[in-house]
């Protein structure tokens, strides 16, 4: 027992060191290799990325000037799919100590954020790692700790929620304004095969529309929530805590996808909840005492 809490102990304090050392808020850059058609019609990389330096890149902009931008890590185009989850590994075990993570995918629409979070049934995306991970340390641990994972998916569409794993619930938030959502499905998963089922579920009922600009353009918000219960086995303590994964829809500049009626009323609700999520991120990166989460 002794062994274990100092274990514990020295887990946290390492967690908490490398939190100061890289800051609680970190951003990363993936960039998208050309596809085949924008290949063939001669486009080419609107970036420069020098490996060398993997924390900054260069805007090439239409006149050939560049703007170099800094991040806490740059992923190049052939970086494959295991390369960009490694990055997220401490953030995503960090739950299973008791700690609140959240890690989300913005961009631009057609820059890859969905492939980044869900990928395909042959390259996983962060989803379903992020859960292969979860169940494989919890088995390791399973002498001192037992974990208990749910999975709740929901959509967030013209500023209205609503449940993605049970289409008939009307949710509503709490009044203190809070996270925990009142009446969202809570389905517990025992292995990675049910959370793909649930994932599967959840984008088929997600909304997803057409534009000029991505044929299978995202129009809404997904959360993925991730709640894990855990009893230590030793002492009897138990906790709680969330790991929200969140497929942003993309931003759009409205001239450019030639949105009308109902879709051009959507890309102003997705640019405005976007630019409402970056103020409340910059204000949490410079630790402000006031957050303007009601925005």
């Amino acid at each position: 027992m002794d062994k274990y809490n100092q274990e514990h102990i020295e887990r946290k304090l390492l967690y908490n060191e490398i939190m100061e050392m890289k800051g609680n808020v970190r951003v990363f850059c993936r960039c998208r290799p050309l596809s085949s058609e924008e290949v063939s019609k001669g486009h080419t990389c609107s970036f420069h990325f020098d490996p060398s330096k993997n924390r900054k890149l260069q805007i090439i902009a239409s006149d050939a000037s560049r703007k170099q931008f800094k991040f806490d890590h740059v992923f190049p185009p052939q970086a494959n799919q295991e390369t960009v989850f490694a990055e997220t590994l401490l953030i995503v075990r960090s739950v299973l100590d008791g700690y609140n993570a959240c890690i989300f995918a913005y961009g631009q629409t057609g820059t890859g954020k969905t492939f980044t979070i869900e990928g395909t049934e042959e390259t996983r995306g962060v989803y379903y790692r992020t859960l292969e991970d979860l169940f494989k340390i919890s088995t390791n641990r399973s002498s001192t700790m037992q974990y208990q994972f749910y999975v709740s998916m929901l959509e967030v569409y013209n500023e209205n929620i609503r449940d993605l794993l049970n289409s008939k619930l009307d949710i509503k938030q709490t009044s203190e304004g809070k996270q925990e959502i009142l009446g969202l499905t809570l389905a517990q998963a025992y292995n990675t095969d049910e959370v793909w089922e649930l994932l599967e579920t959840g984008k088929r009922n997600r909304s997803v529309g057409s534009t000029s600009v991505n044929e299978l353009s995202s129009r809404s918000h997904c959360l993925l929530r991730v709640t894990v219960m855990r009893e230590n086995l030793i002492n009897g303590t138990q906790t709680k805590s969330h790991l929200w994964l969140v497929d942003l829809a993309g931003s759009k500049r409205i001239g450019k996808t030639e949105a009308k009626g109902e879709r051009l009323k959507e890309s102003q609700f997705i640019n405005r909840s976007l630019s409402a999520l970056g103020d409340v991120i910059a204000a949490f990166a410079s630790k402000n005492q006031h957050i303007p989460y009601q925005n």
